[in-house]
């Protein structure tokens, strides 16, 4: 065992199997060896297991997240089946906008904080929401398989392709790279995560000259069909598809050292483009008694294993759990 920045002990771990965190808008929490982890084997899912709970669990918003979210709603429907829980992948800030500030869903994930004028939305419909971080992220930039010349990209190398009126050919960057424009795929408008490289990473810019979509399938499908195509998404994405797509190393300055995306590297805070991911359940919603059980089931199996080894991102730490728990 060896101790992280966090002072927590955890294992050396492959890229799916470790714990803790940091992200650059703010400490991405982990779970790492603990007694909470031991308890928790025993009571997974313990939600309201038992109970005769039913009704109408709603959320929406980020596509990052989605796959946690989905994966709680299975769980929690698996032990309340007269509970019905839909999980919409519609992009943090359309879900904000579109259904959740308006009252039309319960909880909205988000890949980045709340905006101000989201809040403010939120506040002239009546709704209150309550953010909760819930995991972290490792973004992944990358490439097709048959790109065989570059490996690693600065954040400078980054902003002149992805900012807007950017560079249009991979020379243009590199006078060692191919003559040939790039083909570039990446989130939507909506999206969240659009939102976070924009901010972070693309100089406050974002190239219109790419192909927006909230289905992260799109964008590993244009990658492995042109070798001068580049796009971005979760890390829980490349996961499933490493094989198929190569994943960019990242240095966030020239002379720096290229990191690999990875949830090691996020959760001791190595990786550039890590962040924490969030989910607003709206204080209204938690008065009815399905949602609030839903939301406790899922605060409290943020800090599981599987959602590592099964969904691909950083859990939570012991402390962020009641952290959560508490708000609510």
């Amino acid at each position: 065992m060896t101790d992280n920045q966090f002072g927590r002990s955890v294992g050396t771990v492959s890229r799916r199997t470790f714990l803790a965190t940091s992200g650059a808008l703010g400490t991405v929490a982990i779970a790492g060896c603990s007694e909470t982890d031991a308890n928790n084997n025993e009571s997974e899912g313990d939600g309201s297991g038992g109970s005769e709970l039913s009704g109408e669990v709603r959320i929406t918003g980020s596509s990052t997240v989605y796959p946690i979210s989905n994966q709680m709603a299975e769980r929690f429907m698996d032990e309340n089946p007269e509970v019905n829980v839909t999980v919409d992948s519609t992009g943090s800030g359309g879900g904000f906008q579109n259904h959740f500030c308006p009252g039309d869903s319960d909880i909205n994930g988000a890949s980045r904080p709340i905006k101000e004028e989201e809040e403010s939305q939120c506040s002239d419909n009546g709704v209150t929401p309550i953010e909760m971080q819930v995991a972290g992220d490792a973004l992944t930039m990358a490439v097709s398989n048959d790109n065989d010349w570059v490996d690693c990209m600065s954040y400078d190398e980054l902003t002149q392709i992805w900012k807007r009126d950017g560079a249009e050919m991979w020379s243009d960057v590199n006078s060692d790279w191919p003559d040939e424009p790039f083909d570039l795929y990446g989130p939507d408008t909506t999206s969240g995560t659009y939102d976070w490289f924009t901010e972070n990473v693309s100089d406050g810019t974002h190239t219109a000259d790419h192909e927006g979509t909230e289905d992260d399938n799109i964008i590993i499908e244009a990658l492995q069909q042109n070798p001068y195509a580049m796009g971005y998404f979760g890390y829980a994405y490349y996961a499933e598809n490493e094989s198929s797509v190569k994943a960019l190393e990242i240095k966030k300055e020239e002379g720096g050292d290229c990191v690999a995306p990875s949830l090691q590297a996020a959760s001791n805070g190595d990786y550039p483009m890590a962040r924490p991911l969030f989910i607003y359940p709206s204080e209204e919603a938690l008065e009815r008694e399905e949602v609030q059980a839903f939301v406790e089931f899922y605060i409290e199996n943020t800090s599981k294993d599987w959602i590592a080894d099964e969904v691909g991102y950083v859990p939570a730490n012991d402390d962020l759990v009641q952290e959560n728990l508490d708000k609510i």
